[in-house]
């Protein structure tokens, strides 16, 4: 790989001379409105906070006055609002922007074009940047600047530098990226302001399903607004990305580039070097200007994890950043005196990267908006000056990248049709044929490496331009293991540590170790070509309509890419279904909704430390089997099996008021695969009767005091104060014993240990750091397929931990062990673990009877950011695990026995 040329790696001090307009057309500045003229505020006053309705009347009419700006509408959000782009460049560029977009994506997807053509194409070309108003609603800074920055922008023609910009660069501004939120939280801050919860947090998520999770989705692309974000990402190819956020490390006031260590091995060094150069431009424009507080790396904000928004773009050759400025808690002013400060940053001593300390004093929004203002023109001056690198860059790096994969290995990847849930490939090819990944088919078979193909494999051919995407979704995770100190603990990652898709999605897929040979090219046919039919009136939202639920339909990258044909073969009056296939539950919930009969047909138990065999659902009484099997392409068989009757379960999610994550990626997962569920809250749960009402709680990963204590008293306003508390938990005490099952996740289980008394202990709870680290991997458990909840999961499977607890029981415990980590080796297939030996034997899922009833413990997450459909089944079990499929079974374990520990050392090797 080469490194950045001479033109791209020039002294900062020169990287802010102006460059000469070309004459951008002249819009006197009284014509134009002011946003003040507009909104009735100055853009950051105190106390105010623009909705996104407010924002976009503002665009809508700088876009009426101004030949500079053109507003386009480019999809709408999970709550159905419309979602803009303002096109700001000078009135030339903007007529001829469709060549400039060309330009953009020929320079992207190289192949067949000469060094001379590039250069001749980054001459003619003009930068294009995208900047948003950010995606973490209450980070609120960000969607109030992006406002003054179009008008700064359109009013600038006394600023050489603006009109430079103008010149040699198209502006892609986002005024948000997340509506939703912009005006949610405006409203909170408004319905609460003047009250003693002025600045209380708010007690919903920010985005429908998955709130600050929104900028963890930039490769699975759930969200409705990820898929948009990188539909037009796609369509537009621009050269560099920037995502503003608002949470700078205190006392400083911005966060900007070079990020700390690790970052993702697997990115063009040309965008580092380009991300870092804009960081340090940032740095001086920012002193230039007397904003005092800018620090760069060793903060905690890594870039390993290539789920981030801004990231997933740098596998692309987009060089995208992010960076954080100081908040205090949305429009409200802050005073802050230097006793604030943490002890160690009193001194206000310059450092290298933390030249210029902030030294306390009044923080309002407007200076936030300033700091960005600020960050936004020194990201458009640097790609105006160095317009013709940056554009020659994308080239160079696309390449790059090809030319070193037809070098050497992996060549490609083989994905077998062949899979134990053949949709769950689709899924994930879908969603990298979205992300401009070439997917390729077999029409007949071939062999490589020895191994024969059959006809009708995928194949993803890695001499391709964003074949790094590929790589860093494909291959193993080896967290590096970086230590605070010598001997110290671990430096923990910023985000999870492995995430490896294949591993995730329980999918087979193969490396090519050897080049493809013409012979095998010959049989390749490709599904998803060079160019990306994007349709502008696209529906973001359509792709979870279709009863396949795979996604993207609506998109002509989904074109072949189907699974096999599913169906019901066989004869006999039941339809059983085998869990290993998720689109199985749907077609249960179907049958459930029409009125069929659902039974549940147990596995066999195994022997003493063996897995057992798998249970199936069984469905009669259902019209529409047939055709639903085909449009979900189910494989399901008729036969007759013995199995009791399971009603629909009626199923509640415990939702606090406290506002968490994984209860919206759980509410979201469940409504994806038609589950009927209705949200519990806490005044839902201190009312009693639960058992009258429910058949089935879950509680998602939770900490266990947001969930006994909530919001604190005073906090937020009364209605929203207070967890469960001790009512709370005597009521679902009396929901379990009465015959209900109580399901919690991860952290959750910790809570329902205490809350309940559980003979059941964390033998990881109280291990060091520096002892024991597992966060955000995957692992291997053994698992007892006989269990309801491990139904359709194979006796060792790969499952998604964070955190998670590990259990052993202990006297007068009653119930099953259906999953524990193996008793020798390592468990780790891709992440970090130190300290493997707290975990070998122990349980990692269980059920703990109470009473008629029963709670279940998973120490995973079956579901996290619905990510690990290797892992889904698990928590669908869970939902269904009601009567019928819970039975009470014959006493004792064989599948588990609890490792023997020293007498005087607890199993996690501490002393008790």
């Amino acid at each position: 790989m080469t490194s950045i040329r001479p033109g791209i790696t020039i002294a900062i001090l020169l990287a802010l001379l102006p460059i000469a307009p070309s004459g951008s057309a002249e819009l006197p500045a009284q014509q134009i409105p002011t946003p003040e003229s507009v909104l009735g505020q100055r853009v950051g006053a105190d106390f105010f906070l623009a909705t996104f309705e407010e924002s976009i009347g503002y665009f809508r009419q700088l876009d009426a006055a101004s030949d500079r700006v053109e507003l386009r509408e480019v999809g709408r959000t999970s709550f159905g609002r419309p979602v803009y782009v303002a096109l700001i460049s000078s009135p030339e560029n903007l007529r001829n922007v469709e060549r400039y977009r060309e330009i953009a994506q020929r320079l992207a997807h190289p192949e067949g074009l000469s060094d001379a053509e590039a250069r001749r194409l980054a001459e003619e070309g003009k930068a294009i940047v995208h900047i948003d108003g950010g995606l973490h609603a209450s980070e609120v800074a960000h969607a109030q600047h992006t406002i003054q920055l179009a008008y700064d922008l359109v009013t600038g023609d006394d600023d050489s530098e603006i009109a430079a910009i103008l010149d040699h660069v198209i502006l892609m501004l986002w005024p948000s990226i997340n509506p939703d939120g912009q005006t949610m939280i405006a409203e909170w801050y408004r319905s609460n302001l003047g009250t003693p919860y002025e600045v209380a947090g708010t007690p919903f998520l920010y985005q429908k399903y998955v709130g600050h999770d929104n900028n963890r989705d930039g490769y699975m692309i759930n969200q409705i607004e990820s898929r948009m974000v990188t539909r037009v990402a796609r369509e537009w190819e621009p050269q560099i990305l920037y995502n503003h956020h608002q949470s700078s490390p205190f006392p400083t006031r911005i966060w900007i580039p070079p990020f700390a260590e690790p970052v993702s091995p697997y990115v063009h060094p040309l965008m580092w070097r380009t991300v870092n150069l804009i960081g340090m431009s940032m740095a001086q424009a920012l002193e230039e200007r007397g904003q005092k507080g800018a620090v760069h790396m060793g903060t905690g904000f890594d870039n390993w994890y290539p789920g981030f928004m801004d990231h997933a773009h740098n596998f692309h050759n987009v060089a995208s950043l992010l960076t954080e400025t100081a908040l205090y808690r949305y429009a409200t002013p802050h005073l802050y005196t230097i006793q604030d400060f943490p002890p160690r940053t009193r001194d206000l001593r310059p450092q290298s990267l933390y030249s210029s300390p902030w030294e306390g004093g009044w923080w309002r929004l407007r200076d936030a908006v300033d700091y960005m203002l600020t960050a936004s023109i020194s990201v458009l001056d640097i790609a105006a000056k160095y317009k013709r690198d940056i554009l020659y860059n994308r080239y160079q790096a696309g390449r790059d990248i090809i030319a070193s994969f037809r070098a050497g290995p992996p060549y490609a990847y083989f994905v077998p049709q062949r899979q134990r849930d053949p949709v769950a490939a689709v899924e994930l090819l879908r969603r990298l044929a979205f992300n401009g990944i070439r997917v390729h088919r077999l029409d007949a078979a071939v062999t490589v490496d020895g191994v024969v193909h059959p006809a009708g494999t995928w194949v993803i051919p890695m001499d391709q331009e964003f074949a790094n995407f590929v790589r860093q979704l494909f291959e193993v995770q080896d967290y590096p293991d970086l230590r605070e100190y010598p001997e110290g603990p671990p430096d923990q990652p910023y985000d999870i540590a492995g995430w490896t898709l294949p591993l995730q999605m329980d999918l087979r897929v193969i490396e090519a170790a050897s080049p493809l040979e013409d012979a095998v090219r010959a049989r390749m046919s490709p599904i998803v070509g060079e160019a990306l039919p994007w349709d502008a009136d696209v529906d973001d939202a359509e792709p979870f309509d279709s009863p396949l639920g795979v996604g993207f339909n609506s998109h002509a990258v989904a074109a072949g890419i189907v699974p096999p044909d599913g169906g019901i073969t066989g004869s006999g009056g039941q339809i059983l279904i085998d869990g290993a296939e998720n689109n199985g539950y749907r077609f249960v919930n179907a049958a459930l909704a029409a009125g069929a009969q659902l039974r549940f047909v147990p596995g066999a138990r195994g022997a003493e430390g063996v897995a057992g065999t798998g249970g199936r659902y069984a469905v009669s009484g259902f019209a529409g089997a047939d055709a639903l099997a085909r449009d979900l392409h189910l494989r399901a068989t008729r036969g007759g099996a013995a199995g009791p009757a399971v009603p629909t379960p009626r199923i509640g999610l415990y939702r606090p008021w406290t506002a968490e994550m994984d209860e919206g990626w759980t509410r979201w997962l469940l409504e994806r695969y038609s589950f009927a569920f209705q949200s519990v809250y806490n005044a839902d749960v201190l009312a009693g009767d639960l058992r009258d009402r429910y058949d089935v709680l879950i509680v998602a990963d939770m900490n266990p005091g947001r969930i006994m204590e909530g919001n604190a008293l005073g906090s937020v306003p009364p209605r929203y104060a207070g967890g469960l508390g001790d009512r709370g938990v005597r009521e679902l005490d009396t929901f379990v014993r009465a015959g209900g099952t109580l399901v919690t996740l991860n952290a959750s289980t910790r809570w329902a240990i205490d809350a309940f008394h559980l003979p059941v202990r964390d033998v990881v709870a109280d291990l060091e750091r520096s002892e024991f680290f597992l966060s955000g991997s995957i692992v291997e458990m053994e698992v007892d397929p006989s269990h309801p909840i491990m139904t359709g999961m194979p006796s060792r499977a790969k499952i998604v931990v964070d955190q998670s607890p590990v259990f052993t029981t202990e006297d007068g415990f009653e119930g099953h062990v259906f999953a524990r980590y193996p008793a020798e080796g390592s468990p780790l297939l891709s992440g970090y673990l130190l300290g493997e030996e707290h975990v070998q034997g122990y349980a990692t899922g269980l059920e703990a009877r109470l009473g008629e009833g029963r709670v279940i413990l998973l120490g995973m997450r079956p579901q996290t950011r619905g990510q690990p459909f290797g892992n889904f089944r698990v928590l669908f079990n869970a939902a269904l695990y009601a009567e019928g499929v819970a039975t009470r079974g014959p006493a004792g374990d064989p599948f588990w026995t609890a490792p023997e520990e020293d007498e005087e050392v607890g199993g996690n090797g501490r002393e008790r």
